[in-house]
């Protein structure tokens, strides 16, 4: 396992108590998603379908496939323990049958601790019907090598619907840092992750042998307290990985009470900042 996937694993692990507290735009994401599925359940007639969800995180979307698909042979894999521990709990506990989610027996729904991209490799061709995923893909480390193992992992007819960020997602925060930086005579840094365009999915699905590739992008504005408000909120889901480095004569502590302030001064708004996710919906098909 590479140090960056390890360094992911101890993120979300370290999060997992407190993810579903500040993932408000990861629920609205899934919401997004069970619809997008639900309008293809309606068009399929497939009888034994087996579904696997990349990321299951703690049970958000996997709590909507059980519900919905309480027939259906379902695979939920993340690739923190302390995740999938949590979502267990959601979908398999007591308290969850009591709550009228139908409980699935183990042979039904199988939790996976695994890292997708490794997994995927060895997966076998042509065993799932349908292939999900929330806020996820963005952690791919090769996403054009992945998306070929998913489409040969999927049936004639199969369908891959996902949701990630696009990469006007925390824009305000970027350009609070680059001034920072052009301030100090130092050439910007990107903090947190590149995120892919609609344009780069659809190039990379069509590679890999995807076809009828459907696009939904919006942009959603979330308000928090203040700029640091917001990155603890990022941190506390695990989602604060970042490539930069300290420079010279511009330490991390600075650099960060810069950016604070740098926010703060240009995107305020009633009550607290501005944070832009941009939130990108997509579906494609595994024809025969």
């Amino acid at each position: 396992m590479s140090s960056r996937i390890s360094e992911i694993r101890r993120q979300f692990n370290r999060s997992a108590n407190s993810y579903d507290a500040h993932a408000h735009v990861q629920r609205l994401m899934s919401d997004r998603l069970a619809k997008s599925f639900l309008g293809w359940k309606n068009k399929s007639n497939i009888v034994g379908l087996n579904i696997l969800e990349i990321g299951c995180g703690t049970g958000m979307l996997t709590e909507i496939l059980v519900t919905e698909w309480p027939s259906a042979s379902i695979t939920a894999l993340d690739i923190a323990p302390a995740m999938i521990k949590l979502a267990e709990q959601r979908v398999l506990s007591d308290e969850a049958n009591f709550n009228g989610i139908r409980k699935m027996t183990s042979d039904r729904l199988r939790f996976l601790h695994a890292d997708v991209e490794m997994w995927a490799k060895n997966a076998p061709t042509s065993s799932f019907d349908l292939i999900v995923s929330n806020a996820c893909f963005q952690w791919l480390s090769n996403p054009r090598q992945t998306l070929g193992h998913l489409r040969r992992m999927l049936r004639p007819g199969g369908s891959l619907i996902f949701t990630t960020f696009g990469p006007d997602t925390f824009c305000e925060m970027h350009k609070a840092f680059n001034e920072v930086y052009r301030a100090n005579g130092i050439e910007p840094q990107r903090h947190g992750l590149w995120f892919l365009s609609t344009n780069e999915w659809n190039s990379l699905l069509g590679e890999s042998g995807f076809s009828s590739i459907q696009f939904e992008r919006s942009i959603q504005t979330e308000k928090y307290a203040s700029a640091r408000d917001f990155l603890h909120s990022v941190k506390a889901m695990g989602a604060s990985t970042s490539e930069a480095f300290t420079m010279r004569g511009l330490s991390s502590r600075r650099l960060f009470a810069n950016m604070y302030k740098e926010y703060e001064g240009k995107f305020s708004i009633q009550g607290g900042v501005a944070a832009s996710y941009d939130l990108l919906l997509i579906q494609a098909l595994a024809d025969g």
